[in-house]
C-alpha cells in the first residue's frame, strides 16, 4: 500500500465526505478507492486503451533511443 499526501479542491473533499457519509466508510481512503473502482468498472474499454497506450510508448522507447540518441541527431538539433 501506498501513503500519498493529496490535495483536493473544496467540491472533491464534500463529494468524498458524502460518500464516505453514504457508504459509512471509515476513512476519505475508502471513499477515494471506491469512486475509483467505480470509475474503472464503468470504463473498462477506456483502461484498455490507457493501457495499450502506455505499452505502444513503452516498446517505442527503445527503438526511439537507438534513432534519436546518436551525434548526428544531437548536432542536426543543436540550434534548435
Amino acid at each position: 500500500m501506498v501513503n500519498a499526501l493529496i490535495k483536493l479542491d473544496e467540491n472533491t473533499n464534500k463529494v468524498l465526505n458524502i460518500v464516505k457519509a453514504q457508504l459509512g466508510l471509515k476513512d476519505k481512503s475508502e471513499a477515494i478507492k471506491f469512486v475509483v473502482k467505480s470509475y474503472v468498472k464503468e470504463k473498462p474499454r477506456q483502461m484498455e486503451k490507457i493501457n495499450e497506450k502506455l505499452a505502444t510508448a513503452i516498446a517505442s522507447e527503445k527503438s526511439l533511443a537507438k534513432t534519436w540518441l546518436n551525434k548526428q541527431e544531437d548536432k542536426a538539433w543543436k540550434n534548435l
